[in-house]
């Protein structure tokens, strides 16, 4: 009996070890889960992302009425061959966090940065009628306003200038 109580004591330890591993192992699923989820929704519209989430087809839509803003830093080449790889990556993180809290205020979404380059959209992934030109505009003048007071951290003498283009149809 005693070699059978060992074996059963061992058993019932090794399933007690294999249940902690089990919940340890789905938790963590579950948080890299939540980050792929955030992502998706980082890099795509919600709506599209819950069609792929859900293993739907997307289908493509037609929008009439969007317009585009775009945006780049004027000389960047330059500041970046005179600045460490470190600093630029802060110079367009601290500069695009900005962008980001102003989109935050107007109907707009975020389509693409890339570089230097900076791309927003107004009348699309939702539909907003004839505000998408305002919309934008205005959130053009803020940016341009905010650009106006924002230094980098390794060049704070060097004032920032961006070039902004804006398209509607």
């Amino acid at each position: 009996t005693n070699i059978i109580d060992s074996m059963l004591r061992m058993l019932e330890q090794y399933s007690s070890n294999l249940e902690d591993l089990i919940r340890e192992r789905t938790e963590e699923l579950e948080i890299e889960k939540q980050k792929t989820d955030k992502l998706l929704t980082q890099m795509l519209p919600p709506s599209v992302a819950e069609a792929l989430k859900m293993g739907t087809p997307v289908e493509p839509e037609y929008f009439e009425e969007v317009t585009l803003y775009f945006s780049d830093i004027v000389g960047f080449t330059t500041i970046s061959a005179m600045s460490e790889p470190i600093e630029v990556v802060d110079l367009l993180n601290d500069l695009y966090t900005l962008f980001d809290a102003i989109i935050g205020s107007h109907d707009v979404y975020k389509v693409e940065t890339i570089g230097d380059a900076y791309m927003v959209a107004s009348g699309l992934p939702k539909r907003n009628g004839n505000r998408h030109a305002g919309e934008i505009a205005n959130m053009s003048l803020d940016i341009l306003s905010s650009v106006g007071t924002f230094r980098m951290r390794h060049m704070p003498e060097v004032p920032v200038r961006i070039r902004i283009g804006l398209h509607s149809g």
